[in-house]
């Protein structure tokens, strides 16, 4: 087992470990708490549905066969893990984006036992065409729920007029059609793909010893070569495939999703670009912006705006969503604030005060398990540093941020809008 140790100049200090295996193990101690978290994540989601193993043939899949993945993973021939998880009284969850998927759990004690179960149902496949009928039907029944969810259905309406090919504007959970291929074979095949210990990772924060995290988490993986997976996408036009999509649902005003596309020449964002593109969403969007205060004086938003910086393999794009009585007029604004920014550059005292506040809720970041284990799936994820968010806010410059300011393209936006139903 190789071990690495990284320390911080706030006070806090984590283990990086990595078995012969390729498993990734991240682990923050906090002796001072009562509860611990745990992840056992895998880099797989709704986006790998086209693959190949150590060069091998390439594999295409039904959408949303990863997040089918996650949901019957809790089943096994000796009962379900939730019900395991229940008798310890652990919460524990799992979830599916668009590039991993990840089974949690928290608990005030009996945090070795919660680890076995963890350890053991995720490692555990029990899949056949009985069980995967069933969760055919359970699963689109879930699709069926999202497709009238006005805040699901604004963001995917606005990737699919955003993008062209790549997999990030089909639902996580795919199509009731698409899920109806899914069968036992396939589920193994991509499980024993995607869910290589080479391929995965667990993060951990809490009362916990790392040395005896680390032992239990040796023992208890099994052994296996590391596997080289490659990922297949079809090439992404940089324009858009229309500007402008509309829906009607049941909600009491219209909503919104406005995004701008950017170019992906590489896979994966750096942590610095990361930390530039949250710094201007500050500086464009938040509650203290000129823009926000034009907008709320206006009455063109109110407390549902936010802003969000979407980016993954082979997808990259700055949104901005909330509610109003005139969704154009808000894409407008952001636009014109856009070009008012690149024209006129980004006030000092703004950048200052934003890049302040930013720092202190990363540091806040560290008063819960809960942000500290995500945080380390972002290292997982990313190969980046725990500490290397508060590393860049120190260091970034206004300049850095008026160069990615640059990156937004006011000709290559989507407006996607939810509008109420007419009444009858």
């Amino acid at each position: 087992m190789k071990k690495e140790f990284f320390e911080s100049d706030i006070g806090e200090s984590y283990v990086k470990a990595e078995l012969s295996s390729g498993l990734k193990i991240f682990i923050l101690e906090k002796p001072q708490y009562t509860t611990s978290y745990a992840i056992f994540g895998t880099k797989y989601g709704s986006i790998d549905t086209a693959f190949s193993a150590n060069g091998g043939e390439k594999v295409s899949v039904p959408e949303g066969i990863a997040h089918f993945l996650e949901h019957k993973l809790f089943e096994s021939e000796d009962g379900d893990a939730f019900s395991k998880y229940a008798k310890t009284g652990a919460y524990a969850n799992a979830f599916t984006s668009f590039d991993k998927t990840c089974y949690l759990f928290s608990c005030a004690d009996k945090f070795y036992e919660n680890l076995d179960i963890l350890l053991t149902f995720v490692q555990s496949p029990y899949f056949t065409e009985q069980t995967v009928q069933k969760e055919q039907g359970i699963i689109g029944q879930e699709i069926k729920m999202y497709e009238d969810s006005p805040a699901w259905r604004v963001m995917f309406n606005m990737l699919m007029a955003m993008y062209h090919n790549h997999p990030v504007r089909i639902d996580i959970a795919g199509t009731t059609d698409s899920i109806s291929k899914i069968d036992a074979e396939l589920l193994y095949k991509c499980y024993n793909t995607f869910y290589s210990p080479s391929n995965m990772f667990i993060c951990i924060a809490g009362n916990i010893d790392a040395d005896k995290v680390l032992k239990v988490i040796e023992e208890k993986i099994k052994p296996q070569e590391p596997l080289e997976i490659t990922r297949f996408f079809e090439q992404e036009p940089e324009t858009v495939v229309k500007p402008y999509t509309e829906q009607k649902l049941a909600v009491a005003q219209p909503m919104f999703c406005f995004g701008f596309k950017e170019k992906t020449e590489k896979p994966q964002r750096s942590v610095k670009e990361k930390i530039c593109s949250a710094l201007l969403l500050e500086i464009i969007a938040s509650d203290s912006s000129p823009l926000y205060k034009q907008l709320t004086n206006d009455g063109l938003i109110n407390d549902e705006f936010s802003s969000e910086y979407f980016s993954g393999n082979g997808y990259c794009a700055t949104i901005f969503e909330g509610e109003s009585k005139n969704p154009a007029a808000v894409a407008e604004a952001i636009k014109n604030e856009v070009k008012r920014l690149k024209a006129e550059g980004i006030d000092k005292k703004l950048f200052s005060a934003i890049r302040c506040g930013m720092y202190g809720n990363a540091i806040r970041l560290f008063d819960s398990v809960e942000g500290i284990a995500m945080q380390l799936v972002d290292c997982a994820m990313n190969g980046s540093g725990l500490f290397d968010e508060l590393k860049y806010l120190k260091s970034v410059t206004k300049e850095d941020v008026e160069r990615r300011l640059e990156l937004l393209d006011c000709e290559n936006t989507v407006l996607s809008v939810i509008n109420p139903m007419e009444e009858i």
